[in-house]
């Protein structure tokens, strides 16, 4: 599976590797499996650590640029495996402003990040890059979506990889 991953990335960056303007890739995941303890900011639950720790082993050979988490704890929990594996601190964003998804996009220019996000969250950042409104709010019950999104500079869309892990 890793092995896979790592091949869809290059092929992705060295298919648009023609383009004029930088080639911006975002991984896009929701949050892993939450604790059901009743409060507003949960933590991840056994399969929630799991499912981080396979994400981090999933993208331990992927150069990032950055991490970007909410303040959540179940978002945090699941990005920091993966930002002790690359040695990279964990950024956070607002889900809510779309905005700051563009700042990513112009300061990242070229590169790689992660976005660790919510099931009401995550499918609208997915819209906002790809320019269309396709993608609705993901299956409360779902964890294992992970979507690659490579994009110029100017937002616009050069592929879409939807995974599962």
């Amino acid at each position: 599976m890793k092995r896979l991953f790592v091949l869809i990335l290059f092929v992705a960056a060295a298919s648009t590797g023609f383009s004029q303007n930088a080639i911006t890739t975002f991984i896009l995941v929701r949050h892993a499996e939450k604790m059901t303890d009743g409060s507003k900011d949960p933590e991840l639950s056994e399969a929630g650590k799991k499912r981080a720790e396979a994400l981090a082993e999933l993208l331990a050979q992927t150069k990032l640029d950055a991490i970007y988490s909410t303040k959540f704890k179940r978002t945090e929990m699941t990005a920091t495996p993966v930002a002790k594996t690359l040695l990279l601190s964990i950024q956070n964003y607002d889900g809510a402003k779309i905005e700051e998804i563009n700042a990513m996009l112009q300061k990242h220019a070229g590169g790689t990040v992660l976005i660790v996000g919510h099931s009401n969250t995550t499918p609208g950042i997915i819209n906002f890059l790809t320019g269309k409104s396709d993608y609705k709010n993901f299956d409360d019950s779902d964890y294992g979506n992970l979507v690659i999104i490579s994009v110029t500079e100017k937002g616009k869309q050069v592929k879409v990889t939807w995974l599962r892990y």
